[in-house]
């Protein structure tokens, strides 16, 4: 592993969003209805989209902004895709469980120089639940990120992960090293992600991972209950405030952003979230002696969802890996996304 020493943060980029649907409101995903953007259509297949195919023209540098579109993955199950649009190398985002492209500010500026395509995890943010409700696993997210990949004609790229999607693209390297070129890991580990929560807490492994487990369990069961509650919940810069100095997350360079960030991740019944967040649980280490390209890791020092040690020692068994400890959250992409950034454009310029 090489350490990298921190820099200081350079300016911040600006958001610039487009909509790919005329009309599309605040808060929406254009092009779903209420239903799909909630993930409760179950099972349903357009006729017109085949297996291995969109509903739109396949993303390209040259469609600036963001936009979405659909793609079919291998078991029929119809995924929201996603792209920015913006010029420059393609990488493909496994992103983080049930979040969305607003996570990313760095990422919408359309001069950021990074091509991302992405999409959203099944049940969520447009994309449909899968006819086997427990194929929402680490293994499906990989079938997912083929799929998505060869609707773009995408042979092989680096991969950026965050939180869960670390575990997507690790998985994907392992057992598909032909397809990747490197990987970005962004407060994520590869496999039992679980075990690693809380650890700037100090407490055994075994307590962290009872704690969370159950933890996600009880609220698996309280989901039908609490989601309207959740879904109203007012968004404003007040509850930015009180969430962005919990300690769960820090404050962020963009307030707003940050709000359509929640708003969006609250149109998921909390059930469904919890559901597929046990699932992944069942994902284990990967072998980290399969991985052979580079690899470069961003940790947040208090992050309670993906343990920082255990980050750095993934990255002490991958030759050639970096490890940059930055001071913030699980959710350091928002609070400090000039500097994930230019660690990115640092890792690209890197690759072969």
């Amino acid at each position: 592993m090489t350490a990298q020493p921190d820099r200081p943060v350079g300016p911040e980029p600006s958001l610039s969003v487009v909509s790919e649907v005329s009309g599309a409101t605040e808060g929406k995903v254009p092009g779903a209805t209420e239903s799909e953007v909630s993930g409760a259509t179950v099972g349903e297949v357009p006729s017109a989209i085949e297996p291995g195919t969109s509903s739109s023209t396949a993303p390209g540098p040259t469609r600036r902004g963001l936009h979405f579109y659909d793609v079919v993955s291998g078991d029929g199950t119809r995924l929201r895709a996603w792209s920015n649009g913006a010029e420059g190398p393609t990488v493909v985002l496994c992103n983080g469980l049930g979040t969305n492209p607003y996570t990313w500010p760095a990422l919408l500026d359309p001069d950021c120089g990074v091509h991302i395509v992405s999409w959203n995890h099944r049940g969520i943010g447009g994309s449909e639940r899968p006819r086997d409700r427990n194929r929402v696993g680490i293994e499906e997210f990989v079938e997912d990120a083929l799929a998505v990949m060869d609707d773009a004609g995408i042979d092989r790229a680096p991969l950026i992960g965050w939180s869960m999607g670390v575990n997507t693209m690790f998985e994907l390297a392992a057992h598909h090293p032909d397809r990747v070129s490197g990987l970005f890991a962004v407060a994520g580990v590869p496999g039992k992600t679980f075990s690693t929560m809380l650890q700037p807490l100090r407490l055994p492994r075994v307590v962290n991972e009872t704690l969370t487990v159950n933890l996600a369990r009880m609220m698996k069961f309280a989901g039908p209950a609490l989601s309207p509650v959740a879904t109203r919940l007012p968004v404003g810069p007040r509850a930015v405030w009180l969430v962005s100095h919990s300690g769960f997350m820090m404050p962020g360079v963009d307030p707003e952003g940050t709000g359509r960030a929640i708003r969006e991740f609250l149109t998921t019944p909390l059930d469904w979230y919890f559901h597929a967040a046990l699932r992944t649980h069942r994902h284990g280490r990967v072998r980290l002696s399969r991985i052979g390209v580079p690899t470069a890791f961003v940790a947040g020092t208090w992050d309670l969802l993906a343990g920082p040690r255990d980050m750095a020692s993934a990255a002490d068994r991958i030759e050639g890996a970096t490890y940059v400890e930055l001071a913030g959250s699980h959710f350091i992409n928002m609070e400090q996304p000039a500097r994930v950034h230019d660690l990115l454009l640092e890792f690209l310029s890197r690759l072969p």
